[in-house]
C-alpha cells in the first residue's frame, strides 16, 4: 500500500485577502503523485492583522519579531479550530507563512509565522521556511510552486497563478522554468480598497472602464519586465514602482482597473507566446484573477486561439497554492527536492524547509 500523506496546507499570499487552509490527502503511484483536496477554509483577516502584515517590511526589528511570534501563534490556533471543527486526521501542517521581506538579491527573504508557535498552538508536526535555504544557496527563493506544477500538474504546458503578482511555469527543454510576469491582483486590490471596496466582483467595474493609453505604456515600460529570468518580485516593487504610478493618474477608477487588467493581460501573453510550440497549447489558470471575469476574457482575447485558457475547479482556482505546500511539505519529509535551481537560479536542488515539533508533546 502506499503511504497517503493527510495534511493541511497554510498559505497567505500578497494579496492579503487571508488565509487559505486546505487539507490535502497525497500519495505517490506508479504513473506519478495523487492528491485530493478534502476540506477548504478561507480565513479573511482582521483590517488590524491586514495592516500589520501589510506593513510588516516598515516595522522595527523588535516589533517584526513579536508580529512573528503573534502570527505563529494565530496560525497554530486557526488550524487547531480547523482541524477539531471538520473531525479531520492530520499528519502535519506546511505552512507557507506570509512573507514580510524578500529581497534575494541582498540574501534577504522572510517568511512571518513562527515555527515552533504553529506547531505548539497546533499541536502538530509543522513544515515551513520554504523560501530560506535557496536564497542561501544564491536563488530567488521564489517561485515554489513550481515543483508542484511539474510533479502534480503535468498535463498542462503553461501553469499561470494570478495572487497578488502573476508567476507562471512550464517546461523548456527538459527544465522547469519559471518566474514572476508581474503584476495580478495587487494593484486593482489597491485600487479597490481605496474606493472601500474588496475587491471588484467579476471585473463588472473594469469591464466599464476605458483604456488609459498613457497610463499603459508607462506600465508596460517598467524595467522589471525586461529583466530575464530567474527573476521574482513583491511588494516592495509594486509600492515603489507601481503605486506612484496610479496616484499620479486622474483617470477614474474604472478606467484604472480596466488598464491594469489589459496591462496584466499584454505581458502575461507576451510571456506565453515566447515559449508556446504546439499546435494549441493548454494554460492552467488558478488563483484569484481566474475568478475576475474581465480577466478572464481579456486574456483569452491577447493570447487569441493558439492557446486554451482552462480554468480548472473553484476549490482547485483558490487553493492551489495551499495544496502545492502541503505537498512540499511532503517532499521535504520524505528527503526529496522541493525547490528547482531552474527555477531560482540557486546553486542546486534542494529539499528545502524547516520541521518543528511541539514542546508539549
Amino acid at each position: 500500500m502506499n503511504t497517503v500523506y493527510k495534511v493541511l496546507g497554510l498559505m497567505s499570499g500578497t494579496s492579503l485577502d487571508g488565509l487559505d487552509m486546505a487539507y490535502c490527502r497525497i500519495w505517490d503511484e506508479t504513473n506519478g503523485w495523487k492528491f485530493t483536496i478534502d476540506q477548504t477554509k478561507e480565513l479573511p483577516y482582521s483590517d488590524n492583522l491586514r495592516e500589520y502584515l501589510k506593513n510588516a517590511i516598515h516595522l522595527s526589528e523588535k516589533d517584526h519579531a513579536q508580529l512573528h511570534k503573534d502570527f505563529g501563534k494565530w496560525l497554530g490556533e486557526q488550524s487547531k479550530t480547523f482541524i477539531e471543527e471538520s473531525g479531520i486526521e492530520v499528519d502535519f501542517i506546511a505552512s507557507h507563512g506570509h512573507t514580510s521581506h524578500h529581497r534575494p538579491e541582498d540574501g534577504v527573504t522572510f517568511q512571518l509565522g513562527d515555527g515552533q508557535l504553529l506547531a505548539n498552538f497546533s499541536g502538530k508536526q509543522v513544515v515551513c521556511d520554504f523560501r530560506t535555504k535557496d536564497v542561501s544557496l544564491g536563488g530567488q527563493g521564489a517561485p515554489l510552486v513550481p515543483i508542484g506544477d511539474r510533479l502534480l500538474f503535468h498535463e498542462y504546458d503553461f501553469c499561470l497563478n494570478l495572487g497578488g503578482i502573476s508567476n507562471i511555469s512550464f517546461e523548456k527543454k527538459g527544465k522547469r522554468i519559471a518566474y514572476d510576469i508581474g503584476m495580478a491582483n495587487m494593484p486593482l486590490n489597491y485600487i479597490t480598497h481605496k474606493m472601500g471596496m474588496d475587491y471588484d466582483e467579476n471585473g463588472t467595474l473594469a469591464r466599464s472602464g476605458k483604456l488609459d493609453e498613457t497610463l499603459l505604456k508607462k506600465l508596460n515600460n517598467l524595467d522589471y519586465y525586461r529583466l530575464p529570468y530567474p527573476k521574482s518580485t513583491g511588494y516592495e516593487w509594486f509600492t515603489g514602482k507601481v503605486v506612484p504610478l496610479i496616484e499620479a493618474s486622474e483617470s477614474p477608477e474604472a478606467d484604472l482597473l480596466h488598464t491594469f487588467i489589459h496591462h496584466n493581460c499584454e505581458q502575461i501573453a507576451a510571456q506565453v507566446y515566447k515559449y508556446t510550440n504546439p499546435p494549441k497549447s493548454k494554460l492552467l489558470v488558478t488563483g484569484g484573477g481566474a475568478l475576475n471575469l474581465f480577466f478572464m476574457d481579456t486574456l483569452q482575447e491577447k493570447l487569441g486561439a493558439k492557446v486554451e485558457v482552462i480554468i480548472p475547479n473553484t476549490t482547485l482556482v483558490s487553493y492551489k497554492e495551499a495544496l502545492v505546500f502541503a505537498f512540499m511539505g511532503v517532499l521535504r519529509l520524505k528527503g526529496m527536492t522541493n525547490v528547482l535551481r531552474s527555477v531560482t537560479g540557486a546553486r542546486k536542488d534542494s529539499c528545502s524547509g524547516e520541521v518543528y515539533f511541539p514542546e508539549n508533546s
